[in-house]
């Protein structure tokens, strides 16, 4: 196995390179490179905006908007988001320094259970919000007897329970290894032997993909078209129009961000039988992930350009912080102004006797 250590990385199918020829399977380093600089792009990006974005929902949701399930849903969803996006430094230098590692092996497996549960939890937070929207939406009666502030933070201490449990293959599988003056952080099945490796390989990307995609995708689609159908079926009873723009978007952003990772995950399992899919999953798959990763600082531009309330929300308090501002800032001048006049009559006291003295 020291023989094809040099291909360890941040990927879960490197295990099978036992199997195969080391010297087959290397990749187009020019190719590599071009992909991990436009990945390390992506992921800056998503800091910058997710840091703003999600603390700006995170300071609207709590502080200065009206407390409602709704609130509920967008604060939980941006605190997912933006603890996501804390983590993202972590993945940046590891690809800067040509995936190296050199923050410990507890740390590797923290930053993969954090960020792991982030995004499971951010993943079905939009899902929850969406079912949320529809029901409230066309089952009024329904909601109004059921939908509380208090069994939607019932539901958020659920989501966030199930989505830790969903990561702790992270705590478990997650390991370093040194190869050629390199520490990589990559997760471990060589315990278990090839078979159950590959097993353990399978069951976990078909539980990620499962409920990190397949489910929460499906729960969007269908409540997103029964939600058009019901609005034309009312003949403009229900007016919709910035929901409907905001439920498309968030599909589609949900769809373009997520798609090409799971697409990659599934692509590893046939790396059993085909492990010339190396070089494509090498190279490809940093910049599927962080693709995956930009979802969490576009979920909240949708919601504050989209969302009206959101939107009239942040408008109000951005001015109430401006006239905020100019009134300190116009009591500030005030005093200044009342502090100088002393001054100039202190200054001119005793010119004055020296003056008369004169004449």
């Amino acid at each position: 196995m020291e023989d094809s250590s040099e291909d360890y990385g941040n990927y879960s199918y490197d295990y099978y390179l036992e199997y195969g020829d080391v010297e087959e399977l290397k990749v187009d380093h020019s190719q590599k490179e071009i992909m991990h600089i436009i990945s390390v792009v992506i992921y800056i990006i998503s800091i910058v905006l997710g840091l703003i974005g999600n603390g700006t929902v995170i300071w609207v949701t709590a502080f200065k908007s009206k407390k409602t399930v709704n609130s509920v849903w967008l604060l939980n969803l941006a605190m997912a988001d933006f603890v996501f996006v804390l983590f993202l430094p972590f993945y940046i230098d590891y690809i800067l320094r040509d995936f190296h590692w050199h923050f410990g092996v507890a740390m590797c497996k923290i930053n993969s259970f954090v960020s792991v549960m982030n995004m499971y939890a951010s993943v079905l937070f939009l899902t929850v919000l969406s079912i949320d929207r529809y029901i409230s939406l066309v089952h009024l009666n329904w909601s109004q007897r059921h939908r509380t502030i208090a069994r939607a933070w019932v539901v958020c201490s659920c989501i966030w329970a199930l989505a830790a449990v969903l990561s702790c293959p992270a705590l478990m599988f997650r390991d370093t290894v040194r190869s050629h003056n390199k520490v990589v952080c990559f997760n471990n099945f060589h315990t278990w032997g090839g078979y159950t490796a590959a097993m353990i390989h399978i069951a976990i990307v078909a539980l990620r993909t499962t409920v990190g995609f397949l489910l929460p995708f499906t729960a969007i689609c269908v409540t997103g078209v029964l939600l058009s159908i019901k609005v034309k079926q009312s003949r403009g009873s229900v007016r919709l129009s910035s929901f409907s723009k905001m439920v498309t978007a968030v599909i589609l952003a949900f769809f373009l961000c997520w798609a090409p990772f799971h697409i990659f995950s599934l692509m590893e399992l046939s790396i059993h039988s085909s492990p010339y899919l190396h070089n494509i999953l090498k190279a490809g798959f940093p910049l599927a992930t962080s693709l995956g990763f930009f979802n969490s600082c576009i979920n909240p531009l949708l919601y504050m350009l989209l969302g009206k309330k959101v939107r009239r929300t942040l408008k109000r308090a951005c001015l109430e912080i401006t006239k905020s501002s100019l009134r300190e800032l116009s009591q500030s001048i005030s005093a200044t102004e009342v502090e100088s006049v002393p001054e100039v009559q202190q200054e001119s006291l005793p010119e004055e006797p020296v003056a008369s003295s004169t004449l």
